[in-house]
């Protein structure tokens, strides 16, 4: 009789963990598991890697998952191995072989001449075997069931491509792309540019936005830890807007600003905003003199004017929401919660 098990008791995390996906997981799947070592009551990530695929993988948890959608934009670089000759079913190692070529000698010149005519802007067809979807089903589903359907050719940029011969059969592939290109479709069509084909045996994302692979963390490193090493390895949630304009608002106006009014100012248009307030940074002579803790943050309440997170010894720099700029207006989009707010100052005071 197998032992019952445990119940993870799970609890309000906020943040961004970069994970380091191991071969063979789906994201969802390496999610599930970062999830369960956090405790986190809310994950989501901000793309997928193919079971095949390993690299920087973006976690979200709690508030981050309202930003999460932001990242889908980010440009990507991947470092990737496609072997020449065979065009397999899927694109890469897993399927079916569907043909074998042989592979006449490369010279530089050929090489290069591939290399810039992959460059840049261009039109590419997703694969069959993408979680695409077409009439509400994703593409994979179809081609499982041994259907194809018509897809559109979609604009891709390739910012910077590097081609390199490895042997005789393998090619070494690094590539800065922008959102929806797809490396196993690059390395076909430069299979089929060679007069070869081809299909990928390896792939490694190694930077997506801002973040590197150098600054992940592993499914097993994360195991190791203890839970506050753990909870330390999350990146703040305002990290997910890195590229968006700052402003920072008084206690008044960012209770307001949370109630979902708008805002007016001496600001320039801008279509990202990262939104702070006041965020405490309590007296140490306020501490419990029997335990030396610190005293409980007040929740702030939207609309409350002021917002009780001011006051004297309160700086700024809390986390408030997203929102764009139009005509001098502090227009509101996606909006921290008041609870969201207090957690993450619980955890960072």
């Amino acid at each position: 009789m197998n032992a019952p098990r445990t119940r993870v008791q799970r609890r309000p995390v906020h943040g961004v963990l970069l994970l380091d996906k191991p071969k063979g997981l789906s994201s969802n799947d390496a999610l599930q598991k970062a999830k369960w070592l956090l405790r986190a009551e809310k994950a989501g990530h901000t793309g997928t890697l193919d079971p095949l695929a390993t690299g920087v993988l973006p976690l979200c948890f709690g508030a981050a998952t309202k930003f999460s959608q932001l990242h889908l934009d980010a440009d990507k670089a991947y470092e990737a191995v496609a072997k020449l000759g065979v065009t397999t079913t899927t694109g890469d190692a897993e399927g079916e072989i569907v043909s074998t070529r042989s592979v006449a000698a490369i010279t530089p010149k050929q090489l290069a001449a591939v290399q810039q005519d992959f460059s840049g802007r261009m039109l590419q067809v997703p694969p069959m075997h993408s979680a695409l979807k077409k009439n509400g089903r994703a593409l994979y589903e179809y081609a499982r069931a041994g259907i194809e359907v018509e897809r559109e050719a979609r604009q891709v940029e390739v910012f910077e491509l590097d081609l390199r011969l490895e042997g005789t059969d393998a090619l070494k592939i690094t590539a800065r792309v922008s959102k929806g290109t797809y490396i196993r479709t690059l390395a076909e069509d430069i299979g089929e540019a060679l007069g070869c084909g081809a299909h990928l045996t390896s792939l490694r994302r190694v930077q997506t936005g801002p973040f590197g692979v150098a600054h992940c963390v592993t499914l097993d490193e994360l195991a190791d830890l203890t839970e506050e090493g753990r909870i330390a390895c999350l990146l703040p949630v305002e990290s997910l807007l890195a590229d968006h304009e700052r402003v920072t608002l008084g206690s008044e106006d960012a209770g307001r600003f949370l109630s979902g009014l708008r805002r007016r100012g001496a600001w320039d248009d801008a279509p990202r905003v990262a939104v702070f307030g006041p965020s405490p940074q309590p007296d140490p002579s306020l501490r419990s003199s029997q335990t030396g803790e610190r005293p409980e943050l007040p929740l702030p309440q939207a609309g409350d004017l002021p917002l009780p997170l001011a006051g004297e010894g309160w700086g700024e720099g809390c986390l408030l929401g997203t929102a764009q700029i139009k005509n001098r207006e502090l227009i509101p989009g996606r909006l921290l919660a008041p609870t969201e707010i207090k957690q993450i100052l619980e955890t960072t005071t």
